[in-house]
Parts: structure tokens; sequence; C-alpha cells
């Protein structure tokens, strides 16, 4: 529901209310008048009383017809003229001496209405009305405080008083309906926006939604940062989907995507997008823990999505999928323009920039199984994780060849079965890989490694 339909339907309803009481009102004026004639003595013909309670039918046609007329200010309209029906009653006390039962009735009346409409601020309005209606009919009469007739009441009184009072229950007990039907119907428009919110948010990222429901739509300005950019995509799989029926297609990849998400969400990684089998991956845009760190979750989640790769690749075996699928991946770190861009009818947040580029080049560049990481992003994570330095490759879009590295697992997992070494400190540099190794250079390579022990020893105790 857009405002302008809300606010409509706002003033709508304010109109209506005003309709409804000013029904209300109006008995409560003909009420005044009954009562003016009711102590009207008509043996001296008392003329005060009869062209008060003339008067009054007269206010009372003219205001409920004024009331109903369409406007603007509807609600004020009503509580200015309910004022002025305070000040008659002031007036009537006056002109009927005062007398118990129908001043008690009109008083009540009064503290009734103007409390339940409008609080102890439209309380005290009314009350004053009151007041100056009962200073200005002492210009017209001087109450007989000496009437020993303690109560004058004519049946029309009490009628008009308790039709007020049953009308006025009455429609307590609908608006009270009306708004318990309202109130479910609220409760149930709830419950549909929280469905519509939960199947919208599958299709934003977890960012961009937590941004729009938080109303903080800023955080997604565009800006540069320095970001660790993630691509990956199956080898084959647009061959796969030529063979599969739709329907086991997308139990297959949707059954990838949930894992690797899962595997996303666990790293703190913001998903950007997925295009078919593709998935493109932020770390260091809404939450950064330092460039480092976010390299690190980058290339930790990058592992176990390896990892989490042959699980499902034996799921998928047992489900007819013979082939093995192969997940390639490519990690790159760098300074890239982050934010919203679109039209006015759709946006997409999303990240700019060569160093963007550089990261899907190298997904593209992946052996099946492999991953690849820049140099940028190896310098960040070099000290936890152990990598193949794989020499350099010509990027399209790039004015320099791009250094690569092969990410081989964290270095406290390689165990017995490491096969490469990579140590760097002040004066000493060492790069092993135990698989290039030719078995003519062993003997050479461990008399030289052997020559450096001595000497290092030798070093040490001098």
């Amino acid at each position: 529901m857009t405002e302008n339909a809300t606010n409509k339907n706002k003033k709508v309803a304010l109109h209506d209310f005003s309709l409804r009481q000013n029904d209300i009102r109006a008995l409560a004026c003909l009420a005044i008048a009954g009562a003016a004639l009711t102590h009207v003595d008509w043996k001296q013909l008392e003329l005060t009383l009869v062209i008060f309670a003339g008067a009054v039918v007269v206010y009372t046609a003219a205001s409920y017809l004024y009331i109903k007329r369409p406007n603007k200010k509807q609600d004020r309209v009503y509580d200015r003229f309910v004022t002025v029906d305070a000040a008659l009653i002031g007036a009537l006390l006056n002109l009927i001496d005062f007398n118990p039962l129908p001043s008690l009735l009109f008083f009540t009346l009064i503290q009734f209405n103007s409390l339940i409409v409008g609080g102890i601020k439209k309380w005290s309005i009314d009350n004053l009305g009151l007041l100056v209606g009962l200073g200005l009919s002492f210009i017209l009469k001087t109450p007989d405080w000496s009437d020993s007739e303690p109560i004058k009441l004519s049946s029309f009184s009490l009628i008009g008083m308790f039709a007020y009072f049953c009308a006025y229950a009455l429609y307590s007990h609908k608006r009270m309906k009306k708004l318990d039907a309202h109130i479910k119907k609220l409760s149930n428009e709830h419950t549909l926006y929280k469905l519509q919110s939960y199947k919208m948010s599958r299709y934003l990222t977890p960012t961009v939604w937590k941004a729009i429901s938080d109303g903080r739509e800023k955080l997604l300005s565009t800006q540069r940062k320095r970001v660790t950019i993630f691509f990956s995509d199956i080898q084959g799989f647009s061959t796969l989907s030529e063979e599969l029926e739709p329907e086991a297609l997308t139990e297959i990849l949707n059954s990838y995507l949930t894992e690797m998400a899962r595997i996303a969400a666990k790293h703190k990684g913001t998903i950007d997008k997925f295009i078919g089998d593709a998935i493109m991956i932020l770390f260091g845009d809404a939450q950064s823990d330092g460039m480092k760190m976010d390299a690190m979750r980058c290339v930790s989640m990058a592992i176990e999505m390896r990892k989490k790769m042959k699980e499902l690749q034996m799921r998928w075996y047992n489900q007819g999928i013979k082939k093995p699928m192969l997940v390639r991946m490519g990690v790159n770190t760098g300074y890239c323009t982050v934010g919203s861009f679109g039209t006015s009818h759709y946006m997409d947040y999303t990240v700019l920039g060569t160093q963007a580029n550089i990261a899907s080049r190298l997904e593209s560049a992946a052996e099946p199984g492999e991953i690849l990481i820049s140099h940028e992003t190896w310098s960040l994570v070099k000290d936890v994780v152990m990598c193949r330095d794989q020499g350099e490759i010509t990027v399209k879009g790039s004015s320099h060849p791009v250094r690569i590295y092969q990410v081989v697992d964290f270095r406290k997992d390689l165990g017995k079965g490491q096969t490469w070494f990579e140590e760097n400190a002040n004066g000493f540099s060492m790069h092993m890989d135990l698989e290039k190794i030719r078995n003519y250079d062993k003997d050479r390579i461990l008399e030289i490694l052997d020559n450096a022990t001595d000497q290092l020893k030798k070093r040490e105790f001098e």
C-alpha cells in the first residue's frame, strides 16, 4: 500500500468517525432542548427557556448538517462544536436553577464525552466552555436558589439522556468490533508481509536485504574499497545441462548452490550473484576484519568448498552422474568500486574494476579442482596457506602480467604428505616442490641442504 493510499484511508476513517459521533451529539443537544422545555412554567410562560430551547434545536440542525459536509478538517470542526455544546449545557444548568438530577446527568455527559473522545486536553477545553456558557447565562437569568422542589425532570429529558448513553454504548461496541476486525486484518497482513519478505530476501544478497530492511540504504552507496573477490564455476556443466532432465538438473544445481552458500555464510562472505552454476562472492565490502583477515576467510572458504565437492561428487555419482563435476576457483585482492549500479527501476549491488576482472580471469585459467590466487592475495595468506608459484599469465584488460599461485592446503593440514615447502625470513628464502624434483637432482639438493645446515650450525656456536 502506497503512502498516498494510506493517508487517504486515514482521512476517510476520520471523516466516518466524525459523522457517527455527530449523530450521537445531536441526541445530546436535543436532550438539552428537552430539559429546558421541561422546566418552563407554562402558566407564566418563561420566554427565556422557550427561546433557549428553540435556539438549541436550530443550532443542532445547523451544526449537524455542517459537520456532514465534506471538510479537510472534519475532526477539528467536530471538536469545536462539542465545545459549544458544553457551553450550552453550562447555560442550561443556570436556566434550570441547577436542578440536581438533570444537572448531574448533563455534567456527567460532558465529562464522559470529553474524556472518551479527546483525553485530558479535550476534557479541559470542554469544561472551560462549560464555565463560559455558565457565566454568559447569568446575563439572561440569575438562578433561583430558593426553589423548594428538589427534582424537576420530565420523561422526555430522561429518555433523551438514556438514548444518548445507549447510542454511545452501541457505537463503542461497534467500534470495538471493527477494531478487532482491523487488528485481525493487520495480523494477517503482517503474516503475509513476513512471508513476502522471506521470499524476497531469497532473491537479494544478505547485505542488500539487511540495508533495505533496516532503512539504511546509504550503506549501499558507491565507495572505493579494497576487497577480495572470489569466482567459481563447474567445468562442463553446460554439457551436463543438455543431457539431464530439467527436474534432475534443478535438484543438482540447487543442492550445489545451497552447500556453497552455506559455506560462504560460515566464512562471512557476501554472495554477489549466481550466474547459472557460477558464483561470485565478496569479502570486505560490508563487514571487514582487515584486508589480511578478509583474504584469509576467502581462501579458507575456497578450500572448504573444494573439500565439499568431493562429498557432492559421491552423492551425484549415486544419482547416476558418472562423470565427476569439478569446480574451478579464482581469487584476487585489490581496490574496486563497490556500490549500487543500474536504473531508477532496477539496481544491482556489485563491484566494478580491473581487480574484479582479474579474479574472473583466474577462475577461467584454473584447471578443474584448482584454486588460483593472485600475488596480492598470496602475500596476505602465505603464512597460513601453502601455495605453489605458477608463474605469470597475461590477463585481458590488465596492462601487465599477473603472477598466480595454486592453493595447496593449510600448512597445518599437510602433515607427512606435504610435498611443497616454502619459507621466507631475513637472509633466508626457500621454495621446494618435491613433485618437480628429478631423481638425478636429489643427491645434489641433499648435499646443498647439508652444507647449508652445517654452516648454519657453526654460525650459531661462534
